[in-house]
């Protein structure tokens, strides 16, 4: 933890301008918020200045590619006992935050709030980080071990898609779509638009699937004969 005394005699002895501003720690794997021990130092940086913040970073949470930090400072408790609302970020500029279960269990919104934090970047940064995930057109032509494939092959057929398709198979898309087909010769436009009002459009998810299988195997194909001809 840092000595707020000892930092501020650092900076008076070697005569520099500058002056603390604020803390940091981190909480890893515990997201982003202040604990009572955090609270209190944060109201010994404040009495030094009262724009100090308080930041927090997950660098657990932050592998998964965002990174999860935050800045917080207190809120006045008499101005709580006087009934007035805490102060609040009403700027239309970039995004905020929505806090977690665990930030406003601790005391979010009550004993501190929240700031919405801006990264500054220069171009070649910025750059920098649009190409970072980019792909490239080699990656259309990376092959999937042939057992994964093939077994993908055989899921798409017998069950397209468990979570969005609900187990039907294609076998039973193509028979629902002839059955729409005949149902189109069959009935009138009037009890045909009511005939179809809930129901699964069965071509549109048949042509989907059998387009995604199509293109998933030209393209093992492909990359196979490649490798074939190259290596």
């Amino acid at each position: 933890m840092m000595d707020l005394g000892t930092s501020s005699a650092c900076f008076g002895s070697s005569n520099s301008p500058e002056m603390v501003v604020g803390w940091y720690h981190s909480h890893p794997g515990f997201g982003c918020w202040l604990s009572g021990v955090d609270i209190n130092t944060q109201q010994s940086f404040e009495a030094l200045n009262p724009r100090a913040i308080a930041v927090v970073v997950d660098p657990i949470q932050s592998v998964k590619g965002k990174v999860v930090i935050d800045a917080f400072r207190l809120i006045n408790p008499q101005t709580m006992m006087l009934g007035q609302e805490p102060r609040q970020t009403t700027s239309n500029v970039g995004h905020l935050n929505k806090p977690s279960i665990q930030a406003l269990i601790h005391g979010l919104n009550r004993h501190y709030y929240s700031i919405a934090i801006n990264y500054r970047k220069n171009e070649l940064e910025e750059k920098m980080l649009l190409n970072l995930h980019k792909k490239k057109w080699t990656d259309g032509l990376i092959l999937r071990p042939f057992d994964t494939h093939s077994k993908t092959n055989e899921q798409t057929v017998q069950a397209c898609d468990k979570t969005l398709y609900l187990h039907l198979e294609m076998l039973d898309l193509a028979i629902k779509y002839n059955k729409a087909v005949q149902e189109e010769d069959e009935l009138p436009p009037e009890k045909l638009a009511i005939v179809n009002v809930g129901r699964q459009d069965a071509k549109k998810h048949l042509e989907e699937h059998v387009s995604n299988l199509m293109s998933s195997n030209i393209i093992q194909t492909l990359g196979t004969m490649l490798d074939t001809v190259v290596f």
